[in-house]
Order: C-alpha cells, then structure tokens, then sequence
C-alpha cells in the first residue's frame, strides 16, 4: 500500500510518497495550482495517484500555533474534501506545524541551498517531512 503525501498551498501542491512498504517517504514533483480561479490540480494528482497505485492520501493540516483552525487549514480541508469526492480515496490529516520552517532550514543548513533554488523545492521537502512523520507514528 502507497501513500501519497501532500503539502497543499494556495499556489502549488507538494507531493511526497511512500515506498510499497510504507516505511520511507520520497518527493516527486510540485504540483502548481491556483486556489483563486478553482485550478486544483486533480489531474495530475490523479495520474500520479494511479501511477504509484496510491490507498490513502496524508494532507498537512496547518494549525495555528495555539492548535485552533485557521484559514489555511480550512482551505486544506476543504482541498481533501475534494480529493476524497473526485478520486474516491481516503484523506487522512497531520499536523504539519513548522513544516516548511523545518524544511527551509534543511535546505539552508545542510545543502546550503540558494534562495531561488529553495523556492523551487521546498513545497515537496515539506510534503517529504510530512508524510515521513505519518510513517514513523504509524
């Protein structure tokens, strides 16, 4: 059983996913969307869904700090509530909390990776930490 992982934005999509055996989590690709005109990507998501032969979809679910529901967090929410409907897999939610603060900072000090190249990557390192935190809990 595969897992996919996703770090939703309002402009791109971050896409991780497990090996067979649900023990490592690996980024794939960014997936560019655009909450505003209703672009969601569903396509691609879908294409790479059957391609990995994905069971379960692992969104971020970012809470604010003080752990309430905020804008974000809806709008993932709503985001899966989409995926479950048009993909028919189920969508299960980790907290994902400093994520892409964790991930940023990977990126700046162990690869000291440019600004420009960050901005390129770092959606799916989140989404690659993400779902890495699923697998280990469970």
């Amino acid at each position: 059983m595969r897992i996919m992982g996703l770090d939703v934005g309002s402009k791109t999509v971050g896409v991780a996913i497990s090996d067979p055996l649900g023990w490592t989590a690996q980024g794939i690709e960014i997936v560019k969307i655009d909450e505003e005109k209703k672009e969601f990507g569903l396509v691609r998501i879908a294409e790479l869904a059957k391609e990995y032969e994905v069971e379960k979809f692992v969104l971020g679910l970012p809470k604010n700090m003080d752990n309430s529901i905020g804008f974000r967090a809806e709008a993932s929410i709503a985001y899966g509530d989409l995926l479950e409907k048009e993909l028919n897999i189920p969508v299960e939610y980790v907290d994902e909390r400093l994520t892409t603060v964790q991930a940023e900072k990977m990126l700046i000090n162990e690869g000291n990776v440019s600004r420009k190249k960050r901005k390129k990557v770092i959606d799916k390192l989140a989404a690659v930490i993400l779902l890495q935190n699923y697998l280990d809990s469970h």
